[in-house]
């Protein structure tokens, strides 16, 4: 990996990051506490970027994004006319079909966990990687604990489906499962 982001990548990561904030700026985490949204992902870049070194312009600014199609207004063009269509196919490839039910996403989540690209496999891994930390340190209030450990499962079976998945991520995946409750 290089030494860090250049100019313009970095520029653009600002920028994802920005846009990031605008669009979750009204949405909380289920914990007790309500928490912005927007720690979710900056918790992904964080373990992609500090505990594990990746500082690929497109993973970085995707795991920043990763939930705008998904959770808020954003369209894909949207995404590809800020930050190219790299950027857009990386959050699509990880979106969610809210469309369907949820557990129906569900199912198809850990389906296609097995064809994910090799960067939309990073977002993936840490976009769990955060969740089951927030699980485990500041569960959704609402989560009676068998939920809560239905979700660790389940966060594993996507997880066990990634194929070639770096072994950094699938120790930190593996130290966070350690920790269901």
């Amino acid at each position: 990996m290089k030494d860090g982001l250049d100019g313009a990548a970095f520029s653009d990561f600002v920028r994802a990051l920005a846009f990031a904030s605008r669009k979750h700026s009204l949405q909380r985490r289920k914990d007790a506490e309500a928490s912005p949204y927007i720690n979710h992902p900056i918790a992904l870049v964080s373990i992609l970027a500090v505990e594990t070194g990746v500082n690929d312009r497109d993973t970085l600014c995707a795991a920043l994004l990763h939930d705008t199609i998904e959770d808020t207004d954003t369209s894909a063009k949207e995404l590809a006319d800020a930050f190219g269509a790299s950027v857009a196919a990386l959050v699509e490839e990880v979106t969610d079909d809210k469309g369907l039910p949820k557990a129906e996403r569900k199912i198809r989540q850990v389906e296609h966990a097995a064809h994910l690209s090799p960067k939309a496999r990073l977002v993936k891994l840490a976009d769990k990687i955060a969740n089951l930390r927030d699980v485990a340190d500041s569960p959704p209030a609402e989560w009676p604990l068998a939920r809560r450990q239905e979700y660790f499962d389940w966060a594993k079976q996507v997880v066990d489906r990634i194929k070639d998945a770096p072994p950094e991520l699938l120790a930190l995946f593996d130290s966070a499962y350690g920790r269901r409750p």
